[in-house]
């Protein structure tokens, strides 16, 4: 295992979420975004200003891409929604799974190609109750079913590789791509195995260089894998329930981690002080920044 590095980064948003997810950055206006699945809101931060702006949502909601700079794609548990930037407004794109209304949407994230990879979960996480989807367009094509909690979704820069989870089996796998449609083209393997390891893989992104960065449910960590499944580095977040990372920043040079208090009683809140906030984690990175929606 790679080494273990101290957290070095301070609060972004002093903000208790009960599951903040989905995390993505737009460079053009230097803000991040991310979701409170379970509060149903969209938070909006400028960080040149630091500007914070909360967005009551009618769904849960737990991706955003970006399509052009008036519109966004919104995955939740009612389907997927053009989202109007200007004024919120929803506007139904497609439905993914109109026969399993007890689903939710959870983990997702746009292929090079400008697919949409989204999973979908029980609402109290039943076993194999989701499955992983490939949206193109209004195309929808399921990849894998049975899956109880997906997440982990990521594609190497180049987009041949793709990377996804269930958290409850904890195992990071990995599949050849199609690069120009973002569709598998051979059986996923096992990329690292983390059976009986402390803690879940949850949210990943990929960087620059190709390795990987997850978010390490149950730990209060980010680590960091070669393409190989290599464990390169921890980096600690004083948040136990860590759910995923972004990149941030103008040059994406940065890295925010949202986090969770969900499940947690009384005492766990107590425990966990900072749990639920959202953090930069005050290292530089070699990001690079989620590709565009394409209708």
């Amino acid at each position: 295992m790679g080494s273990t590095f101290a957290f070095s980064g301070h609060v972004l948003l002093d903000t208790r979420h009960m599951l903040a997810e989905g995390p993505t950055y737009d460079s053009a206006t230097d803000t991040a975004w991310w979701f409170d699945i379970l509060g149903r809101t969209l938070t909006e931060h400028e960080l040149t200003t630091g500007r914070t702006t909360v967005h009551p949502l009618p769904v849960m909601g737990s991706v955003l891409a970006f399509i052009d700079p008036g519109r966004q794609l919104l995955a939740s548990d009612q389907g997927l929604f053009l989202r109007d930037a200007a004024t919120g407004e929803l506007t139904l794109h497609t439905v993914l799974e109109p026969d399993r209304p007890d689903n939710r949407s959870n983990d997702g994230r746009v292929h090079p190609s400008g697919a949409l990879w989204i999973g979908t979960m029980g609402r109290t996480a039943a076993t194999g109750a989701g499955a992983i989807y490939h949206v193109a367009g209004t195309t929808v094509t399921k990849l894998y079913d049975a899956v109880s909690i997906p997440n982990s979704i990521c594609f190497s820069p180049d987009g041949t590789i793709g990377y996804f989870t269930d958290t409850r089996v904890n195992k990071l796998m990995q599949v050849a791509l199609d690069p120009t449609s973002g569709l598998p083209i051979a059986p996923p393997s096992v990329l690292v195995d983390g059976t009986g390891e402390d803690g879940g893989f949850d949210g990943s992104v990929c960087d620059g260089e190709g390795t990987i960065w997850n978010a390490r449910w149950g730990v209060g960590a980010v680590d960091r894998y070669d393409a190989s499944g290599q464990h390169m580095a921890r980096y600690l977040v004083p948040a136990r329930q860590t759910t995923c990372p972004a990149f941030i920043g103008r040059d994406a040079g940065r890295m925010l981690v949202t986090s969770a208090t969900e499940n947690l009683d009384e005492a766990g809140l107590a425990a966990d002080p900072l749990g639920g906030r959202v953090f930069d984690l005050g290292i530089s990175v070699k990001g690079k920044f989620d590709p565009k929606f394409r209708l």
